[in-house]
């Protein structure tokens, strides 16, 4: 009797644990790839709206922000280098996502892949955390908009908001780097900026893709012009050394400490440890490339588009970021940037000011093109995220209200609504250093397990027409889990943690709700 009931548990056990991992069959994602109708998203984005897309959440707060902060604090000049590591990363996880995306063009990204590939719980883990990239990721830029927002009214109408609503709760001003006793209250201008941009994408996507197109062409102008103008003041003296010394890995070398003393220390400022954090603190700039993946049910010729719009959205910032942060930390000393320097926060604009003598007026002019390229980031994550929303309603993990699509825009309405609350939250009551290295620390996770995926669909879907293939395999998908996973040590315990909170966070739900709502594992409900 003993024996039977054993056998019985360890059965159940095994029921249990095969129903976590259970699979989306690939047959049954590309017939919803392939379905049509008033309940589906419609297919309005060419090549050339994809690739805006891409560029258009690239270029954002990461290179006007993000570059000055990594440069001030950890890499120096050396940010780079940084951005050279981070690029590689993204380049290798960006391959992977791009054989995805063309196999399997349907909304939600590396959420629908890992459902095909992992199983139940590994899609819904990675779903979970994309909320850390794109909805954190948008939190993030609407924060840098509301700082921008300011140094705008300060140098056309000679005021700025007041420090207690356009700050998260939890700061303080510093004047002179002594506390002036004024905290925070509310980022009231991010919920505004916020609030806007979710009416534009309840009323279509390719309306959204062109709006999201004009600022693109913007912003990338006023970056070249950046780089040009600003190339003739550039100071060599700021360029002498590349690296900026860390001090343990200088008593290292005069064998004034042992390694295993500076291993403990080795994630500390500049020196080639504060390069490798730095790349994980600019990786941030590259996060929405791969929000091109969750416009793949939306896209015209996903097969043709897709590699266009995540690829050629990548290779071309990179580029880009590589000379504006030359240029940048050529122009001003890098030590201005750090977290008591003046120009922490809008670098750009006060890199200009100071240093570019008789081209003041583009300090105010490109507060404006940031402005509207933060609100182009903004745009796009949001989009990805509504998206990855409908997906995880379509398959039952969120309730059934995230995949209703609006009748006359033909858009998942009621999620972008819902998102709109969810990333308002963080953007008006958290501050954007916090939100930035949750948004890196999600988005390099999401790229592992999507290059991990790569492999194991390999192995179980090996005759599957691929119209895009990631050459060398499993070499390629397994540098990009080491480079991210290496960007991932370089955020540090304190994002480690916060990490495991949000999964943990993310474990209660499902086991709460979405697994008893799962359509796979319940097949009768509706």
């Amino acid at each position: 009797m003993l024996i039977i009931k054993f056998l019985l548990s360890y059965s159940q056990i095994i029921k249990y644990k095969m129903s976590l991992f259970i699979k989306k069959p690939l047959d049954k994602l590309l017939a919803e790839a392939a379905e049509t109708g008033e309940h589906t998203l419609k297919r309005t984005l060419g090549s050339g709206a994809l690739l805006a897309l891409g560029v258009g959440a690239i270029i954002g707060a990461g290179i006007f922000v993000r570059t000055a902060a990594a440069a001030g604090n950890h890499a120096g000049p050396g940010v780079m280098i940084s951005y050279i590591i981070a690029g590689i990363g993204c380049a290798f996880a960006g391959l992977c996502y791009v054989e995805f995306a063309s196999m399997i063009p349907i909304a939600g990204s590396a959420y629908t892949y890992s459902y095909a590939t992992m199983g139940e719980l590994i899609a819904w883990i990675i779903g979970w955390d994309l909320i850390l990239e794109y909805a954190l990721g948008a939190a993030t830029v609407a924060i840098a908009w509301s700082e921008y927002l300011n140094k705008f009214c300060e140098h056309y109408f000679g005021f700025t908001i007041p420090y207690e609503w356009c700050h998260s709760p939890f700061q303080s001003e510093m004047i002179n780097g002594m506390a002036s006793g004024v905290h925070g209250i509310m980022n009231i201008p991010a919920l505004v900026v916020l609030a806007l941009l979710t009416l534009i994408l309840i009323k279509g996507t390719k309306e959204s893709a062109n709006f999201n197109s004009i600022i693109v062409i913007i912003k990338v102008v006023i970056v070249l012009v950046f780089i040009g103008l600003g190339w003739s003041f550039i100071r060599p003296e700021n360029h002498a050394q590349i690296i900026p010394t860390n001090i343990g890995e200088t008593q290292l070398m005069n064998g004034e400490i042992g390694f295993f003393d500076f291993f403990k220390n080795f994630w500390g400022e500049f020196g080639v440890s504060g390069v490798l954090k730095g790349a994980g603190i600019v990786f941030f700039a590259y996060v929405g490339f791969d929000a091109v993946s969750t416009a793949a049910q939306e896209a015209k010729n996903p097969q043709k588009g897709m590699p266009i719009g995540i690829l050629g959205s990548l290779a071309f910032c990179t580029v880009l970021y590589i000379l504006f942060s030359y240029v940048l930390t050529g122009i001003a000393n890098y030590s201005e940037f750090s977290v008591t320097g003046e120009g922490h926060e809008a670098a750009v604009a006060y890199a200009i000011n100071k240093y570019m003598i008789g081209y003041e007026w583009f300090g105010g002019l490109i507060t404006i093109a940031i402005l509207a390229g933060f609100s182009s980031v903004i745009l796009v994550m949001l989009l990805g995220q509504s998206r990855v929303f409908y997906s995880m309603s379509k398959d039952g993990l969120l309730p059934k209200a995230f995949s209703e699509i609006h009748p006359k825009y033909k858009t998942p309405a009621k999620a972008t609504m819902w998102l709109f609350l969810l990333v308002g939250i963080f953007a008006a009551f958290v501050p954007g250093d916090v939100v930035g290295d949750m948004c890196s620390i999600g988005t390099l996770f999401a790229f592992i397990l999507v290059s991990a995926g790569v492999i194991i669909m390999r192995k179980t879907n090996p005759d599957t027409p691929r119209p895009f293939r990631v050459a060398l395999v499993p070499l390629i998908p397994i540098l990009g889990i080491v480079v991210c996973g290496l960007m991932i040590i370089g955020l540090g315990a304190e994002n480690w943690i916060r990490l495991f909170i949000w999964l943990a966070i993310g474990f209660v739900i499902y086991f709460g709700y979405s697994k008893k709502h799962s359509k796979l594992n319940n097949p009768d409900k509706k």
